[in-house]
């Protein structure tokens, strides 16, 4: 479900998505872009919506852009190892880049998972919530059994989310920073379906499923047993 929360963008509640056996639990996991720009009336609605927030952004991005909520507590954990900058000036694709956070940032994917499974209302951003907030966003929904589909097609709204006119700013941004680049558009402005469901499908390769990968990077039983008692809401 879309959400209004004034001077932020792309912000929804994953809730109502179905899984096996019933239904995600609303008002349990958030995901937006950066909160930096929130008015007095969208930091009350935060306020009033979450507990806690996860920032995924590097150390220089919250620098430029940071934060000043009051009131849920909020936890840094930048998942690039290395600067954002850096995925546009070697041209990386949207599937490398989020099989390198695959790779090279599961303790750290797990640890914003285990927030998400103590089960306060949790809001996961990063800059836009297009990339990280997405990897982190489907890895949990599929850990609990969401719908392949739907966890795709929640990815994939973001793109529609993102302000056209800073869509188009940034596009021309990078086509005269990076003239060669082939990537450089895509990565900073689109979600396209079909990367996220090559990302799970690897995923399931790889690890079995996105429980196996959560196993493999230091997830307990009983804390994936917490997931899906803090998302999951059974139906009959």
């Amino acid at each position: 479900m879309i959400l209004d929360v004034d001077g932020v963008t792309n912000v929804r509640d994953v809730g109502g998505i179905p899984t096996s056996g019933g239904r995600i639990r609303a008002g349990v996991l958030l995901r937006s872009g950066q909160l930096s720009g929130a008015t007095t009336n969208g930091a009350a609605v935060l306020r009033a919506t979450v507990q806690h927030i996860v920032d995924l952004r590097d150390g220089e991005e919250v620098a430029a852009e940071p934060t000043e909520i009051e009131g849920p507590d909020t936890t840094h954990l930048p998942l690039f190892l290395g600067s954002v900058r850096s995925f546009f000036e070697a041209d990386t694709s949207l599937d490398d880049l989020y099989l390198h956070l695959l790779e090279e940032s599961g303790e750290r994917l797990v640890e914003a998972i285990r927030i998400i499974a103590a089960g306060a209302p949790t809001l996961v951003h990063c800059t836009v919530g297009k990339d990280r907030t997405g990897v982190t966003v489907a890895l949990a929904l599929s850990a609990v059994g969401a719908d392949r589909e739907a966890v795709i097609a929640d990815y994939a709204l973001t793109e529609s989310q993102l302000p056209a006119e800073r869509s188009r700013r940034i596009a021309a941004y990078l086509r005269a920073e990076h003239p060669e680049a082939v990537h450089a558009v895509a990565l900073a402005t689109q979600s396209p379906a079909s990367v996220m469901r090559s990302l799970l499908e690897q995923v399931d390769e790889r690890w079995g499923s996105a429980a196996g990968y959560l196993r493999a990077n230091g997830m307990t039983e009983a804390e994936l047993s917490a997931l899906t008692a803090a998302l999951v809401e059974p139906t009959e």
